[in-house]
């Protein structure tokens, strides 16, 4: 198997088992992280439903900053939101992506705002 089929295969795998345990609710919304390689973006989701509750993305913002910054911005962001929603609690789906790096900072900056998960 080739390198980039390898890395593809796994991720996928990885994407598979986070989704596999988790799942968003009124009370506890799943908070979704997307990350390409020039845009951040995070969206709170009623899985019950099928409603997304909150949203915000890099796109269409002034890109001055490296991705961990971005990254920050938007979980700072999406945290407000949810406060101002009454929302305390929430489910982090990471999808395929490891808890390091861009991913950690964004979950740093949502949990300052005093989010749980």
């Amino acid at each position: 198997m080739s390198r980039l089929a390898q890395k593809n295969n796994s991720a996928m795998r990885r994407a598979g088992r986070v989704a596999a345990r988790i799942h968003g609710t009124a009370e506890r919304p799943r908070l979704a992280v997307h990350i390409s390689n020039l845009h951040v973006s995070a969206q709170l989701v009623d899985d019950d439903k099928g409603v997304t509750l909150a949203a915000v993305s890099t796109v269409g913002k002034k890109n001055t900053s490296n991705m961990t910054e971005k990254a920050k911005l938007v979980g700072t962001e999406i945290g407000a939101k949810a406060k101002k929603a009454k929302i305390t609690k929430i489910v982090f789906d990471r999808s395929d992506r490891k808890y390091h790096g861009r991913v950690k900072a964004l979950a740093e900056a949502v949990r300052a705002e005093g989010l749980e998960f």
